[in-house]
């Protein structure tokens, strides 16, 4: 039977693989909350959202305080229904962070037990459109890199096949910007993708100017040019500028995306599976996408969205940043360029529990 037996709930700290840096901030270690789910015939499936160091504390004490002890007794198949009624219970923190990512360790756990009970992998379960997906590298591009390692970072990434790669923007001149990306752009040529990325370090005109600047060099996307809460004025820009906007990274339910979509305000999706609140708004936030023409390019957690980009017809890249190799048996897996989504049944994560119980820390 599918019924819930036991929700727990643990913090653990994986350390970053290399020197992150953005306009904004460094990403110090990833607060992983991870949520294991066991029903009555024992079935076992395993959850999991981040924050890049601050707060899992709060995202692990919503879970055991109010979220995971409605669970026994429920069936685990009714995602759907156990998504809207931990919803209800956290209306009073709602839209935000903390209960986003509560509610995602759960629905991934819950998608995980599916996928299982099934006997069918996350890619096929969610869709089933393709398999294979083109893959672009950041962890090539971080701010403080200097300008000859982004253009080694990108010739190599070119040369396996990748499609493209992100270079982090937001240097104080953006003449500086600018002659980074154009080091790139000479480096690998014009047909392949060049992502831009500020990570909300802009104004209002700083923005145009920076969109202006980059502009020569063919950016595929300027990613978060702007605060996240500024639609207008990210459609403002959008309409000034012709280089994409790309958005969703820190955008928490289907509804602040269908404000983006309906005011022309991105062209580049980039819903966030933690941050969203699962898998189950992420689907329904690809599918709006996919109805305002809308190509969808989740931000970071390769190793899950692979198999999400995979299942939806709109789903476009996946980007490249590894960090759950300490703690996983295996790695995303890539062929001829391209990253392939696990074809196990479960979302996908080959999780390594020795691994894991070494930085649990709450």
């Amino acid at each position: 039977m599918s019924i819930i037996t036991t929700a727990t709930a643990r913090l653990a700290d994986i350390a970053v693989e290399k020197d992150r840096t953005d306009a904004v901030q460094s990403f110090v270690k990833q607060e992983t909350i991870l949520v294991d789910i066991t029903t009555v015939d024992g079935q076992e499936g395993t959850g999991y959202a981040y924050t890049i160091g601050t707060g899992g504390t709060s995202v692990l004490a919503l879970l055991r305080d109010h979220l995971l002890p409605v669970l026994p007794g429920l069936d685990a198949r009714n995602v759907e229904a156990l998504w809207q009624r931990l919803f209800a219970l956290t209306r009073a923190t709602t839209t935000g962070a903390i209960t986003s990512l509560a509610l995602a360790a759960v629905d991934t756990a819950l998608w995980d037990l599916r996928c299982k009970r099934a006997g069918e992998p996350l890619w096929r379960l969610a869709g089933g459109h393709r398999q294979e997906v083109p893959v672009y590298d950041t962890e090539g591009g971080w701010l403080h890199l200097p300008t000859e390692e982004l253009v080694a970072s990108a010739v190599r990434a070119q040369r396996s096949g990748w499609s493209g790669v992100k270079i982090k923007v937001g240097k104080p001149n953006p003449a500086e910007d600018a002659e980074r990306l154009r080091a790139v752009r000479e480096a690998v040529g014009p047909a392949m993708h060049i992502m831009t990325d500020a990570n909300q370090s802009q104004s209002a005109s700083s923005a145009v100017r920076l969109a202006a600047a980059l502009a020569p060099y063919s950016p595929f996307w300027l990613e978060e040019p702007l605060p996240a809460d500024d639609v207008s004025g990210h459609a403002r820009l959008a309409a000034a500028s012709g280089i994409p906007l790309a958005v969703g990274e820190s955008l928490y339910s289907p509804m602040q995306f269908r404000a983006y979509l309906e005011a022309g305000a991105v062209s580049v999706v980039q819903v966030d599976v933690a941050r969203v609140g699962g898998i189950t708004p992420w689907l329904k936030v690809a599918h709006l996408a996919e109805a305002h023409n809308v190509m969808v390019c989740p931000h970071f957690l390769m190793e899950l969205h692979v198999s999400l980009v995979a299942a939806v017809s709109n789903g476009m890249y996946v980007e490249h940043i590894p960090q759950l190799r300490a703690v996983t048996r295996t790695e995303l897996a890539f062929r001829e360029g391209r990253a392939v989504a696990p074809d196990e049944p479960g979302i996908g994560i080959d999780w390594d529990a020795d691994a894991l119980d070494d930085r649990t820390v709450a």
